[in-house]
């Protein structure tokens, strides 16, 4: 079975490789909406859904992987920032709060498609302005889900604690991922 992976995410790609799989980076155009009437726990799956129902039909020896990551505090989405006023914002809204990460999956088959997704609980630490500044001059958020990344400094220095899977954070619910492809023959 060819694995190909619908992610231009580094993070993504490196997850994958380090579980052991050989994969071909594929790339979808698909416009990410979210419909009002999507509960936050089924966004990131409805649109990692969207991506793979997006690509075209597999063939029989090929195995599709799309993911999306939201993240959530107070019943809202927080997106990808579009650009430094707004990560400056939203990392201020998760400053020494608890928030929620959901990383969905979808691997589909030419006749199956699996969609999961897993949670975790994330407390940050309180943020100055001036860490704030800081983080997005020095690691430019710009591609990431709440405007932050676990691997990088923010989750050195700033998460007091996470309840969950460190890799659900960073993007790839990598025991899920592998759950599945092991389920459907791919390993």
């Amino acid at each position: 079975m060819k694995l190909l992976l619908a992610s231009q995410s580094p993070r993504r790609k490196e997850l994958l490789s380090s579980l052991g799989f050989e994969f071909e980076v594929v790339k979808i155009d698909c416009e990410e909406i979210i419909p009002d009437s999507i509960e936050i726990e089924n966004a990131a799956a409805y649109l990692s859904e969207l991506k793979a129902n997006a690509f075209r039909a597999l063939t029989d020896d090929e195995v599709l992987l799309t993911a999306d990551t939201v993240v959530a505090i107070d019943g809202q989405i927080l997106g990808k920032p579009k650009d430094e006023a707004d990560a400056h914002n939203m990392l201020r809204s998760l400053s020494g709060r608890t928030h929620q990460v959901y990383t969905g999956i979808t691997i589909k088959t030419a006749d199956k498609i699996y969609t999961e997704t897993d949670v975790a609980d994330v407390i940050l630490d309180e943020l100055t302005d001036e860490e704030i500044q800081y983080y997005i001059q020095k690691y430019k958020p710009f591609d990431k889900a709440g405007s932050y990344g676990i691997q990088e400094w923010m989750g050195m220095a700033k998460i007091k604690s996470m309840t969950g899977s460190f890799y659900t954070i960073m993007g790839l619910p990598t025991h899920l991922v592998y759950k599945i492809l092991k389920e459907i023959s791919v390993i």
